[in-house]
């Protein structure tokens, strides 16, 4: 595994300037022997498409249930409806 790399607290803009030109070729070298991201065939495309198709469906919650997941999404970032999509995955996958 890669290590990450550690970027010192600067000064100045400058110094950090400086810091990042003389590492430049090294860097430049990372970024050239990075992994190319391998493309999908047409078969592989389709079934990681045809297993994420969602389904709509509809389920009836309590109010209060609906109003502590709009907090807890909104703490998240998420949307409130994402935010349960998840949570439900989660407890479902645990169940297994």
């Amino acid at each position: 595994m890669k290590q990450k790399r550690v970027i010192p607290a600067f000064k100045s803009e400058s110094e950090e300037a400086d810091w990042w030109y003389k590492k430049r070729a090294r860097l430049d070298q990372e970024l050239l022997q990075a992994k190319k991201p391998k493309r999908l065939d047409t078969a592989t495309l389709k079934a990681q498409l045809a297993a994420s198709k969602s389904r709509v469906v509809s389920i009836r919650l309590a109010e209060t249930d609906i109003e502590l997941a709009r907090r807890q999404a909104t703490q998240k970032g998420l949307p409130y409806q994402t935010y349960i999509k998840s949570v439900l995955h989660q407890a479902l996958r645990q169940a297994k």
